[in-house]
């Protein structure tokens, strides 16, 4: 098993940032992918960035260039970088772990981020 815990979430206004961070504990290494998800009410989640174990990455094309995900595995954490952040970009963030890219195997309980214009 493994356990995902968020934090950094918070409120921000338009053209701030903020770094979300995820540490994982229970298997303690951190899984093949890992990778942060959003989600608002009544939509479905989507997937906002991953790294796979070799640290190649991935991001949406909604987030290129304002967000960046990156790990520590000394740490098993992982970090999402937000910047230029849109009230858009309001919801409740994820962190996810599994053995493939974009992965839904494990999940955290989410840390809310709100973006005020």
């Amino acid at each position: 098993q493994v356990q995902l815990m968020e934090s950094g979430g918070g409120s921000v206004q338009a053209g701030g940032s903020l770094r979300l961070s995820c540490a994982a504990s229970g298997a303690t290494n951190i899984r093949s992918c890992m990778g942060w998800f959003r989600q608002v009410p009544g939509k479905e989640r989507e997937g906002i960035a991953v790294i796979d174990s070799a640290g190649k990455t991935s991001h949406a094309d909604f987030v290129k260039g304002r967000f960046t995900i990156s790990k520590d595995n000394y740490k098993n954490t992982l970090y999402l970088e937000m910047n230029s952040l849109k009230p858009e970009d309001t919801a409740m963030y994820y962190c996810a772990a599994g053995d493939y890219y974009w992965p839904r195997d494990y999940w955290g309980q989410g840390t809310q981020v709100t973006v005020s214009s």
